[in-house]
């Protein structure tokens, strides 16, 4: 019987599957269902705790993990660098409005 993995290996490999051509990419951002991420943890059950242990581990790493629940995605870091920023005036302009929906 297999060893599960750690936390880290199992970041590693998400990690390396942002690399991996697969879904008509060559690389890049990508989706995994909590099947795939059962099968990729070797349990039966993956714990909300483990799942916060991976993500810290593959932000160590560049990458974010993203808790969808039906599924996880993963982006790296890089991505958000050029979003933009909310300004004070911005929030306070907003905050000062009725709320939408």
């Amino acid at each position: 019987m297999r060893k599960q993995p750690t936390e880290a290996e199992i970041a590693a490999w998400l990690a390396q599957l942002y690399e991996e051509q697969f879904a008509g990419k060559e690389r890049g951002r990508y989706r995994i269902s909590m099947k795939h991420m059962r099968i990729l943890t070797g349990r039966r059950r993956v714990a909300s705790e483990a799942i916060q242990r991976i993500g810290e581990e593959l932000f160590e790493l560049g990458f974010v993990l993203i808790d969808l629940e039906a599924f996880f995605v993963v982006l790296a870091q890089r991505t958000f660098r050029s979003y933009r920023r909310v300004s004070d005036a911005s929030l306070a302009a907003v905050m000062a409005s009725e709320p939408v929906g």
